[in-house]
């Protein structure tokens, strides 16, 4: 009878700490702006999502979301309007998948509501600075010559490559591109390799404006840990690619998560 007594608490206890090390699945989804406004400093062309090839792409890459069955979706917006997130949500569907070409529409709305999802979740936090102008002005001051060059044909290497893909790939193809490693490793090594060293000795413009970028997404994966519930098993989070970038540093240090890349979903 003992030995059964402790082989019964072993179990227990064994398949406690098994359930504690049980990770979340986490997709992060990075995406380029499908309702491109001109707003980013790099100059990229828009890509008509609302063909009808796109379209039933998007159909397919919500249906393999929905089987990858998240519990929650999180989205680029506001978190502080998150009661215009949930009326905009619950529009008509069908009106504003043919007339919002947005990512959060086409990719995010679409997939929650396939999931039978009551909401959406807004994370993004608008309250950090981005100073792109008084960052060239540093580098111009402090006549950083090399790094005012390096600055310049990285930009223009990015648009001119980000360019000819949106010409050549179909729209899965462009979202797999964006989430590969080296993609990821792009978006991150601006902030260190260029902007972060831009300036006289006395002024920090590169490293704050590397700070308010890092303190933005910091804050967005703070949101994403508040909100995600001990009964969340899976969430995916579509976000702007230069942001997915960033988060997944942070995820890789955080025990309560696992990535799962897009490629495995949409295999």
């Amino acid at each position: 009878m003992k030995k059964i007594a402790l082989l019964l608490v072993f179990t227990i206890v064994f398949n406690t700490v098994s359930a504690q090390q049980k990770k979340k699945q986490i997709l992060l989804l990075g995406t380029f702006h499908f309702e491109n406004p001109g707003l980013d400093v790099a100059k990229i062309n828009t890509f008509n999502v609302m063909t009808d090839k796109s379209q039933k792409e998007l159909e397919n890459i919500t249906n393999k979301i929905k089987k990858f069955g998240p519990d929650k979706i999180f989205v680029e917006w506001n978190y502080q309007k998150q009661d215009k997130l949930d009326k905009f949500y619950n529009k008509n569907t069908d009106s504003l998948l043919h007339k919002n070409a947005s990512e959060i529409v086409q990719v995010a709305l679409r997939s929650a509501k396939k999931l039978e999802h009551k909401k959406l979740y807004g994370i993004d936090y608008k309250d950090t600075d981005f100073p792109y102008d008084s960052l060239v002005k540093g580098i111009e001051a402090a006549n950083q010559f090399d790094l005012i060059k390096k600055n310049e044909e990285s930009m223009k290497h990015y648009e001119t490559d980000q360019n000819k893909k949106i010409a050549k790939y179909n729209l899965t193809e462009l979202l797999l591109d964006i989430n590969t490693k080296a993609s990821n490793e792009d978006n991150i090594g601006w902030y260190l390799e260029t902007a972060n060293k831009g300036g006289k000795t006395d002024n920090f413009v590169g490293a704050f404006l590397v700070s308010e970028w890092y303190r933005r997404n910091l804050y967005m994966y703070a949101l994403i840990q508040k909100l995600t519930e001990s009964k969340d098993d899976k969430i995916m989070v579509l976000l702007g690619a230069g942001h997915t970038a960033m988060l997944r540093e942070f995820v890789a240090h955080d025990p309560e998560f696992e990535i799962i890349e897009l490629a495995t979903v949409l295999k």
